[in-house]
């Protein structure tokens, strides 16, 4: 246990995943099991129930904390205000306090060309990503101004190197980059510190997308520089655990790259 312990953060699209060799096998997750083995209680927010319940049952099991497992969704059309200060009210109402906000949700029409992108395609990713972010951060400020917390956004090379067919992601997730510099500017007398990470890890999602589509994988899925994709909790979640210590307090307004040295850049 470290410095989390006792502690309370909130997770979104910190839903159960696993490798068919059993790994971790989400980065929501990853982070989610990586602040447990800190001690931290857990608040994790998702649209799959059934996942939800899975993470929640895995992590207290394995780790003797508690998790507040929430289905909740921010999408065009819902009162996505409301979704999320109920998901920091709820929070606070079960643990006393809220230390720590991961905003690692998003979905997206990846593979679809900037001029066949529909309206529709493209609030998927504004709203699960950018406005996500934007209503939790909104809703977490007054606790996390009382605990002298952390936040952890989450962007991607995709917006950074402008990668081909993903127009509407790279969107959110630099609008998210944008966000997460002027929180760090104007919450930093509070004692906040507001940074961005841009991970790159070996998931569930890919190992689907190897075996289904064999020669897209070869085309377009490189291998970083250092020979392997990240592991979602000890290189990715374990550097989420470290962004919220005492050590790097000082950080603040970073974009954080850990991509085996994919994500070089000036």
């Amino acid at each position: 246990m470290g410095h989390l312990q006792g502690k309370t953060a909130i997770v979104t699209g910190g839903g159960y995943a696993v490798l068919s060799d059993g790994r971790c096998g989400s980065i929501g997750y990853g982070i989610a099991t990586a602040f447990a083995k800190e001690g931290a209680n857990l608040v994790l927010t998702g649209r799959n129930e059934k996942k939800l319940a899975l993470a929640k049952e895995a992590l207290e099991g394995a780790y003797g904390i508690r998790v507040l497992a929430i289905a909740a969704d921010i999408a065009a059309g819902a009162d996505n205000e409301a979704t999320a200060k109920g998901v920091v009210e709820a929070a606070f109402k079960e643990f006393g306090r809220l230390d720590v906000l991961v905003n690692n949700a998003q979905a997206s029409a990846s593979g679809v060309t900037l001029e066949n992108h529909t309206a529709e395609q493209f609030d998927l990713a504004i709203y699960s990503g950018l406005y996500a972010t934007f209503y939790y951060m909104k809703a977490a400020y007054p606790y996390l101004k009382e605990s002298k917390g952390s936040v952890i956004n989450f962007a991607s090379g995709a917006g950074l190197f402008g990668n081909f067919g993903q127009a509407s992601y790279a969107a959110a997730k630099e609008g998210i980059r944008g966000l997460t510099r002027v929180a760090a500017t104007e919450w930093a007398k509070d004692g906040i510190n507001v940074n961005v990470v841009c991970p790159l890890a070996w998931t569930a999602q890919l190992e689907q997308f190897e075996k289904a589509y064999p020669d897209a994988f070869r085309a377009n899925v490189k291998t970083p520089p250092a020979g392997y994709f990240g592991d979602p909790e000890e290189d990715i979640g374990r550097a989420c655990v470290a962004l919220t210590s005492p050590d790097l307090k000082y950080m603040n307004g970073e974009t954080v790259t850990l991509e085996g040295g994919m994500g070089l850049r000036p």
